[in-house]
């Protein structure tokens, strides 16, 4: 076998690229990889885009009210629950965006932008647990789709919303809320901008619905 003189300036640099002319590409990053406390080779930044979405500022509600309304984390499927965006090929095949996530698990954003779509109405005091709330009623919801239908352009959101009153632990009302928001194109900003029209259409609804069985 033969030494390799580390002594008289030939450096790691020096024996990486006397051994990759021989190896070639795949033997540069192999003798990189194997060699102990050196950084591994780059190649891009990896980066993902990451992606928002907004609570309703335009509430139809016909009243206000002084109840206080617990709304807490919505259930959803592990597909669901996520910070991936979820992408569907096929009604049976389940894929997800690379590249391109949400800014938080999925079932937190939409929490978070349902307690804030009621305070934007200006009708109801809204909140999760913890929050210190005197709870009179509870907004029990499940994201049963959040996703792009790739055969047919569109993004479809559905969500399922129970009104349970608080002090009887009786469901008041109950009903699905269903919106498909056709896709400009296949990028995940077409995408996600789409899903973000269907969830604000859905939050303006939810709260409405909600406020008329107050």
């Amino acid at each position: 076998m033969t030494h390799m003189n580390m002594r008289n300036g030939a450096g790691l640099r020096e024996v990486v690229a006397a051994i990759g002319r021989r190896m070639g590409l795949w033997g540069v990053i192999g003798v990189a990889l194997a060699l102990g406390g050196c950084s591994m080779l780059s190649f891009g930044s990896g980066s993902v885009d990451t992606f928002d979405l907004s609570a309703a500022t335009r509430v139809k509600a016909s009243h206000a009210t002084g109840a206080q309304i617990l709304v807490p984390e919505p259930v959803a499927l592990k597909s669901l629950d996520t910070e991936r965006i979820v992408v569907r090929p096929s009604p049976a095949e389940i894929n997800y965006f690379s590249g391109a996530q949400w800014s938080d698990r999925l079932p937190r954003l939409v929490q978070s932008r349902l307690i804030e779509t009621f305070e934007n109405s200006g009708k109801a005091r809204a909140g999760r647990p913890g929050q210190g709330l005197q709870i009179d009623y509870q907004v029990v919801t499940a994201i049963r789709a959040f996703e792009y239908d790739a055969s047919q352009r569109k993004a479809h959101v559905e969500i399922s919303a129970k009104l349970m009153n608080d002090h009887t632990g009786k469901v008041v009302a109950e009903d699905v809320f269903l919106a498909e928001i056709d896709c400009a194109n296949d990028t995940a900003a077409a995408v996600t901008a789409a899903l973000r029209t269907g969830l604000d259409r859905e939050l303006q609804s939810i709260v409405g619905w909600t406020l008329k069985r107050i």
